[in-house]
């Protein structure tokens, strides 16, 4: 009777294993390709990663690092089913037939800007005239440097432009930067941290143009026609992950510093706390993105001649995904 019972017993603990095992086969595996190294523009990600949000939605999501393809082209080429991108580049990409789709705005307003230390006296746009901006050697930053310049009868003609490459802000404007392009949610947080005084010219202060979405989340137009349920699954969960992120910025933080430990913690706390309100800001919910915002900037890029055509707007987003 008892060799009876343990051949029952060991019956049932199989079957759980392999029931277990059938539920994490179950899993669809998706993959998403970050834009840089980890930050707090990525936090919603790391904590429904560590919440099991995606899990909870049926996905088992791998989140990696961009290779030298980048992940405009991984996900545009479907090596990847998501990544995150900036709404400057999914623009050039739709005009260049790359079929990239916008799902979500991860911050609602552009919080980048020129920075530059205070020694520097650099406090306008007209006061780059004769100084030297690193930044990554694309079109789009000379014609932005112009556009604000030229509303203080300046030229970008008078600014020298290097590229810094891979040089932090901190260091090249030691070296032989004057000022250069930086998220203040980010490096202007960390130059708050070291006590580094920097004055910071926002775009958004002198071009409604340039309020435009930056990050982005992306997918592909074969993801959008063929399997629309797994981008709502994904929605679904990365919804949930900036939401905590939103309502528990120190809780978010924790997280996105013990997933990624080669981040400073407390850069990671502070520039949570400063980002987080940001995320949906005025927006009716998470994500959301407007024809508006993606018209004004395509209209800024081909009045620049930084497109090689005009934008179909309709096609480049959609909030379709989202969760209601």
């Amino acid at each position: 009777m008892k060799k009876f019972l343990f051949v029952i017993i060991a019956m049932f603990i199989l079957a759980g294993c392999g029931n277990e095992e059938n539920t994490e086969e179950e899993l669809e595996e998706v993959t998403l390709v970050l834009d840089w190294t980890p930050n707090t523009n990525h936090t919603g990600l790391y904590v429904a990663e560590s919440k099991e949000y995606f899990e909870e939605e049926g996905l088992d999501v791998e989140i990696v690092m961009p290779g030298e393809a980048g992940a405009d082209q991984t996900v545009a080429s479907g090596q990847a089913e998501f990544g995150i991108s900036y709404q400057e580049q999914v623009t050039e990409a739709r005009t260049q037939d790359i079929p990239l789709v916008s799902i979500a705005a991860v911050i609602q307003h552009n919080t980048s800007g020129f920075a530059a230390p205070v020694e520097k006296e650099i406090t306008s746009p007209a006061d780059f005239a004769g100084k030297t901006y690193g930044g990554w050697g694309a079109p789009v930053e000379s014609a932005v440097i112009d556009a604000l310049m030229k509303q203080q009868d300046t030229s970008v003609e008078d600014v020298e432009i290097v590229n810094m490459g891979n040089t932090d802000f901190f260091t090249a404007v030691k070296r032989d930067v004057d000022f250069a392009w930086i998220y203040y949610g980010w490096t202007g947080i960390e130059a708050e941290l070291r006590g580094t005084e920097i004055d910071m010219i926002y775009l958004t202060d002198y071009s409604e143009k340039l309020d435009y979405y930056t990050p982005v989340i992306t997918t592909n137009e074969t993801m959008t026609e063929e399997n629309p349920e797994t981008i709502k699954k994904f929605m679904a969960a990365v919804s949930r992950g900036y939401q905590d992120a939103i309502d528990n910025p120190s809780e978010a933080a924790d997280i996105l510093a013990e997933a990624v430990p080669d981040l400073d913690e407390e850069l990671v706390h502070a520039s949570q706390k400063w980002v987080s309100p940001k995320y949906q800001d005025d927006a009716d919910r998470w994500g959301e993105q407007s024809t508006e915002v993606w018209s004004n900037y395509a209209e800024f890029m081909f009045e620049n001649d930084l497109l090689e055509r005009e934008l179909d707007v309709e096609a480049a987003f959609t909030n379709e995904f989202l969760p209601e």
